[in-house]
């Protein structure tokens, strides 16, 4: 099942390697390394999924998470946490604010699309339900 993925991240590296194992699974990609500019994103590009950086600049995670989850439009937008702040603390107000998943860098491609694949299909079979 393939999906539209935005990535909030701003490491290149961590962009490209994401970007190479989504696209090879199937899946289109875009990218923003700008916690301010995520919103305008995801408005223009309409994701099945938000693979969300903490540590972002101009706006962090924790804060672009809470807002999304507080906006009709994007409340039931699946969205993956996939940070460097993998403590227990760090995952909990993830949890807290409405996660669908946390995953603590660094990753294993194959938990990254895993985790992907079941966030995109509960997605889209919600999407059918309707």
């Amino acid at each position: 099942m393939s999906g539209q993925i935005l990535i909030a991240e701003d490491e290149p590296y961590i962009v490209d390697a994401l970007s190479f194992i989504l696209r090879q699974a199937g899946h289109t990609v875009t990218a923003e390394s700008d916690g301010s500019a995520v919103l305008e994103a995801l408005r223009k590009t309409r994701p099945d999924l938000l693979i969300l950086d903490i540590m972002l600049p101009t706006r962090n995670g924790f804060e672009l998470l809470k807002e999304l989850k507080a906006d009709e439009e994007f409340r039931q937008l699946p969205v993956l946490v996939l940070t460097a702040k993998g403590q227990a603390k760090d995952r909990a107000m993830a949890e807290q604010l409405g996660t669908d998943a946390f995953i603590a860098k660094p990753f294993s491609n194959a938990e990254v699309l895993q985790c992907v694949e079941r966030l995109i299909g509960q997605s889209q079979s919600a999407a059918y339900d309707h």
